[in-house]
C-alpha cells in the first residue's frame, strides 16, 4: 500500500520536493490544496510532471466515503473507505455552534468496552495521522465546506478505536488540523476520549498541546467499571483520576467525565453518591449520555428520570453536570454498529 502524502508535514513535502529537484514553495501549495479537499490531479498550481511523480510514491485519496446515513435528528453517520478497503465510521452532530465530527483512530480496538461494538472484532491496525486528517476532509467538503469557509468547526477522537493506543499518529494529526496552512483547527476546538490510558495521559498533558480531554469513566468505582471495561483492570480509578489532575494542571482544561448511563449496571443512586464524592475535588464536567444500544449485548438504556435523579446527586455536590440524549440512534448511532453491519452484509456476498 503506498504512503498517504496527507500525512506530510510541510517540512516532510519541501523534503521530499528537494529530492525531486523541485522547489521548496511548492510544499505550501500542495499542503494547502490536499487539506482544501483536491487531489493530486485537480491541483492547477504544480505541473502535471510533478503530479505523476508524486502519484507514483503516494496515495492521495486515503479515506473516501462511502455511504452517508441521516438520522431524523441531523446526525449524519459516514461510512468511510480506506485505500486499503478497510472500513471506518464517522458521526456528524450539527448544533447551533457548528458542525462536530467524531473521528475514528483505528480500524477496529483492541480495549474490549463491553458497551461498545467498536471492539468485537479486536484491533486490526492504527490509522495514520493522514488518515485521520482525512476524515475531516471529506466531511468538510461533503458539508461544500472548504479552507475559507470550513463548516466542521469541532473535532472529537473519539469514533472506532482509542486513540491514545495510537499516540504517535495521533501527535502526527494534530500537528496537520492545526497547521496554518491548511483547515487550522483552534486546539481547543479538539477533544480527545480516552477510556484511559494512565501512562499516555501523563505524556499528553507534558507534550504541550491544549486539547480538551474526556474521559470514558462510566462507572463510580472499579469493580463496576471492570465489569464493563477490561481496561480498568490495567489501570485503577485513583491513579486515572490523579493523571486527570494532572492534565488540568499542566494544561489548564477543564476535565469532562463521559458516563454513559446503563440501567442497573451504574445507574443507581448509590452509584451516583459514590461518583459523586470522587469527583468533588476535581475540575470537571460530568456528561451522562443514554446507552446507544448494541444488540450484541444485554445491556438497556435509562428511563429519562432515572438520569434526572442521577443528575440531582451529582450536582447536590456541586458537580457541573449536563445531559446528552443519544444521538443517531435510527442510524446505528453507536461506536462501531454501522460498520460492524455493513462488514457482515460484504461477507454474505
Amino acid at each position: 500500500m503506498k504512503e498517504d502524502i496527507l500525512s506530510k508535514s510541510i517540512d516532510e513535502l519541501k523534503e521530499l520536493l528537494v529530492k525531486l529537484n523541485q522547489p521548496k514553495y511548492r510544499a505550501e501549495q500542495i499542503f494547502y490544496e490536499l487539506q482544501n479537499g483536491k487531489t493530486l490531479d485537480e491541483i492547477t498550481t504544480i505541473s502535471k510532471e510533478l503530479i505523476a511523480k508524486l502519484g507514483e510514491s503516494f496515495e492521495d485519496k486515503p479515506v473516501q466515503i462511502e455511504t452517508v446515513k441521516k438520522s431524523t435528528d441531523g446526525t449524519q453517520k459516514f461510512l468511510f473507505k480506506l485505500a486499503d478497503g478497510n472500513i471506518i465510521e464517522g458521526v456528524l452532530m450539527s448544533y447551533k455552534f457548528g458542525h462536530t465530527l467524531c473521528v475514528s483512530t483505528q480500524v477496529g480496538c483492541r480495549m474490549g468496552c463491553k458497551f461498545c461494538a467498536s471492539g468485537l472484532d479486536g484491533l486490526v491496525r492504527n490509522l495514520t495521522g493522514g488518515e485521520i486528517m482525512a476524515q475531516v476532509i471529506v466531511a468538510n467538503k461533503h458539508l461544500l465546506g472548504d479552507i475559507k469557509e470550513r463548516k466542521v468547526t469541532n473535532i472529537v477522537l473519539m469514533g472506532s478505536g482509542e486513540p491514545l493506543d495510537n499516540y504517535d499518529n495521533i501527535m502526527k494529526f494534530l500537528a496537520l488540523a492545526t497547521d496554518k496552512h491548511g483547515l487550522y483547527f483552534s486546539e481547543r476546538n479538539i477533544s480527545l476520549s480516552t477510556c484511559g490510558l494512565v501512562d499516555k495521559i501523563y505524556e499528553l498533558a507534558d507534550s504541550g498541546r491544549q486539547i480538551n480531554l474526556c474521559l470514558s469513566l462510566h462507572a463510580p468505582n472499579d469493580t463496576v467499571r471492570s465489569e464493563i471495561m477490561p481496561i480498568s483492570k490495567a489501570y485503577k480509578m485513583n491513579d486515572l483520576l490523579s493523571a486527570c489532575k494532572y492534565y488540568f494542571e499542566k494544561t489548564n482544561r477543564r476535565i469532562l467525565f463521559e458516563y454513559i448511563m446503563i440501567n442497573n449496571v451504574n445507574s443507581k443512586k448509590e452509584h451516583a453518591l459514590e461518583l459523586a464524592k470522587k469527583l468533588s475535588k476535581l475540575n470537571c464536567i460530568v456528561n451522562l449520555i443514554n446507552l446507544n444500544e448494541v444488540k450484541e449485548n444485554n445491556f438497556k438504556s435509562c428511563k429519562p428520570e432515572v438520569i434526572d435523579n442521577f443528575a440531582k446527586v451529582l450536582k447536590s455536590y456541586g458537580i457541573n453536570v449536563t445531559t446528552r440524549r443519544s444521538l443517531g440512534g435510527d442510524i446505528d448511532g453507536a461506536c462501531g454498529q454501522l460498520r460492524r453491519k455493513f462488514i457482515k452484509k460484504e461477507e454474505e456476498k
